[in-house]
């Protein structure tokens, strides 16, 4: 077998040679490769902006719908009856308490008369059988 040194072979060349100066110029060679004129920029925002803005206002309309619809439960108002019969069974209201919160129209709707015609009493009297207990009271 032959002795092999490495000093004295001769040297096999590669296939690929950079240029003289190569990598010195490369950052101008690069820009001036580079178009003059920037393109325009369009965000991924813009191309769906109607979209968002469709669906902001759905979300706005959707949450005034309890502020502007009127509520039933808030209007309820109430029953002469209840009303009287709270009072009756309530023992701590006395009337001086009531004629404290009795403004100036609520008196004056009090002081008018209800007036019963002759045929509205007749009436009340043929429906009643215990004719005793009217006459009495």
């Amino acid at each position: 077998m032959k002795t092999f040194k490495l000093e004295n072979e001769p040297k096999i060349e590669t296939g690929f040679k950079t240029p003289d100066h190569y990598f010195e110029n490369f950052s101008i060679k690069m820009m001036e490769q580079l178009p003059k004129n920037e393109p325009k920029v369009i965000s991924i925002f813009q191309k769906r902006k109607t979209l968002i803005m469709m669906a902001a206002a759905i979300l706005v309309l959707a949450l005034m719908i309890p502020i502007l619809s009127p509520s039933s439960t808030n209007t309820k108002e109430l029953d002469a009856v209840a009303l009287e019969n709270y009072i009756t069974y309530q023992s701590n209201v006395n009337q001086y308490d009531l004629i404290s919160v009795l403004e100036t129209e609520d008196i004056n709707n009090i002081k008018t008369g209800i007036v019963l015609g002759d045929d509205a009493i007749e009436d009340h009297l043929s429906t009643n059988s215990n004719l005793e207990n009217l006459i009495l009271e």
